[in-house]
């Protein structure tokens, strides 16, 4: 009897297809969403705020002369990617800690901007001390 054994490599990669917003004002892309929509081959995001749907848009770019864009933090060991937008959060008048979590998401094409991944936020119920 003979196998075809493949050597198993993610024993830390994070196995999650969903986007992350996180208490510090951060947006994270898991290995598996990072890899399954090629976010590698991107240098930035362009953000989009839907403030009636509590939606955000998430557009991926190469666009150096965006002006307001945000830098793809690319893990150098394999775990997908972030990008620190607290400042998003801050003018957005959105508290990170209200919102953090993962999120399903989905892809649209939005006129005139193009393809936006997008998540819909939910508050977090408030734990009783």
């Amino acid at each position: 009897m003979e196998f075809d054994f493949i050597k198993f490599e993610s024993t830390h990669a994070r196995i999650e297809d969903r986007i992350t917003v996180t208490k510090s004002g951060a947006i994270g892309f898991p290995t598996k969403f990072y890899e399954d929509n090629k976010i590698a081959n991107f240098k930035f995001v362009v953000l989009y705020y839907d403030v009636n749907k509590m939606a955000i848009g998430v557009l991926f770019t190469n666009n150096e002369s965006e002006k307001n864009r945000f830098s793809i933090i690319h893990s150098k060991k394999g775990y997908g990617g972030s990008v620190a937008v607290r400042s998003f959060f801050k003018v957005s008048k959105l508290d990170p800690v209200t919102y953090y979590g993962r999120y399903e998401w989905q892809k649209i094409q939005h006129e005139g901007v193009g393809e936006l991944y997008v998540i819909k936020l939910k508050e977090r119920e408030k734990k009783e001390l």
